[in-house]
Order: C-alpha cells, then sequence, then structure tokens
C-alpha cells in the first residue's frame, strides 16, 4: 500500500494545564466509562454547525480530511518515535468508543463551553481509560486550537496511518451475535490468503438485522465485501421467485 503523505504538523509535549474546580452544578448524566458532563443548556441556532469541517461543502470536507490526516501523521511520528505504535492504537480505539456518545462529543465541540471545563473532562477521561500521556497531551492540544472535532476522522486516518506502516489489512466483521475468537481468526487467515498482507486486525459490529452468519468488508475503505449473511441469502431468494404474472390453463 502506498504510503500516505500529509502536511506534517509537529506538537510538543506538556503538561496537562492544571484544571480548575467547576463551582457550579454538575449533572448526573452518566455515559459509557462512568464519566459525568457538567451541566449544560445549549439554544440551537437556525444555522447548522457542520461536524466535518469549519468550511461548507466538499471543500469543507477535504480540509477537514487533510487536517486530520496531518494530525494523524504527527502522532504517529510520537508513537513511532517512543516505539509506542501498537499501544497508541488502542488507546484511540478507547477515545473513539468514548466519542461515539453524542453527549461527549456534542460537550466538547459546543462553542459555549469553556476550555478549562473540557479540559477536565480530559482528565477524567484520561483517569478512566489510563491512555499514555502523550496521547492526553494530544487530545489537550485539540481542545487548545479548537479542532477537537476532528477526533473521529483523526482516529480513522490514524489507523490507515497504521495500517500502512505495519503492512496490515483492516477487515470488519459485522454479525449478529458475537463471534468465538477461533471463528475470527479463521476468518482472518481467510482475509490474509485474499490479500497478501502481512497482518490483519479484525473489528467486530454486531447488526441484528442480518438474521445469521456474517459478512467481512475489507480493502480500500471497505471496498470489498464478503456476504454469508441469512439476509443476503433470503434477498436472493425473493428476487428469484419475483417472476412476474403466471398465466394458468383452466
Amino acid at each position: 500500500m502506498a504510503a500516505l503523505q500529509q502536511t506534517p504538523i509537529t506538537f510538543q509535549s506538556r503538561s496537562p494545564p492544571p484544571t480548575q474546580l467547576i463551582t457550579g452544578p454538575v449533572a448526573k448524566l452518566s455515559f459509557s466509562g462512568g464519566l459525568k458532563l457538567p451541566k449544560l443548556t445549549i439554544k440551537l441556532r437556525s444555522k447548522r454547525i457542520s461536524r466535518r469541517g469549519r468550511g461548507g461543502g466538499a471543500l469543507g470536507a477535504k480540509m477537514a480530511d487533510s487536517a486530520a490526516g496531518s494530525y494523524a501523521n504527527a502522532l504517529a511520528d510520537v508513537a513511532k518515535s517512543n516505539e509506542t505504535l501498537e499501544q497508541t492504537t488502542a488507546d484511540l480505539e478507547k477515545l473513539e468508543k468514548i466519542f461515539d456518545d453524542d453527549a461527549v462529543y456534542q460537550f466538547f465541540v459546543s462553542p459555549i463551553v469553556r476550555e478549562e471545563k473540557k479540559r477536565e473532562l480530559v482528565d477524567e477521561i484520561v483517569s478512566s481509560t489510563s491512555i499514555q500521556p502523550h496521547v492526553a497531551n494530544f487530545l489537550n492540544i485539540l481542545v487548545d486550537m479548537k479542532r477537537i472535532e476532528l477526533i473521529k476522522d483523526i482516529v480513522k486516518e490514524f489507523e490507515k496511518v497504521y495500517n500502512t506502516l505495519t503492512d496490515t489489512e483492516l477487515a470488519v466483521v459485522t454479525s449478529v451475535v458475537k463471534l468465538e475468537s477461533e471463528h475470527l481468526a479463521q476468518i482472518a487467515k481467510g482475509v490474509q490468503r485474499l490479500t497478501g498482507a502481512k497482518n490483519v486486525r479484525i473489528k467486530t459490529v454486531i447488526d441484528e438485522s442480518l438474521v445469521a452468519g456474517f459478512t467481512i468488508r475489507y480493502g480500500n475503505s471497505g471496498s470489498k465485501l464478503i456476504d454469508m449473511s441469512v439476509k443476503k441469502q433470503l434477498e436472493d431468494i425473493a428476487a428469484q421467485i419475483e417472476i412476474g404474472d403466471i398465466q394458468l390453463a383452466v
């Protein structure tokens, strides 16, 4: 796979800024990870703020992708230099799950929440997930630079960088129930034979609509699909029996 080329971004390690105690009331709003968000009231405006970037349309999306790739490369450089590439990947997977909670995401991207409150939540995330100091520092930098809205895109771009550096193929396995580890190992070997990759990483997704069986997506941005689900089989059968009107002799 071709190496990704992005505009380099460097950042300097620093100790996270000291947090300030929140004097206002704290709402008991819990989500995955057991974190608590400060009480927040947001008045919605008619003009919607894009999550993909500060610009609008395709140009804004391209700018966001470019910035996310640059941040991902910068973080990968730090991880390579201190030989923590694997652990940094694991840390970003933890952050991905946390920021999938819309309450967390909206709290960080809200323009009316002060930075010190966002840093407090960063501290709580760090303490509850035990992510590495350089990853915690990186998260604080995104808050300081008001680019925290890129965190989901950065995780995706970092994954691409990691896969390129380690000759790894990502396979997303979607099933109705959690598959056993030996089954996932068999799938990994199959994907390895198909792609010739040195390594295969498996991500699992649960989707009850498949009825039974599983699907495997791999390749560039999941462009290749192996569908072994009952849902697919039922759709194929339904397509075959749609033969139009049948004229029967009386």
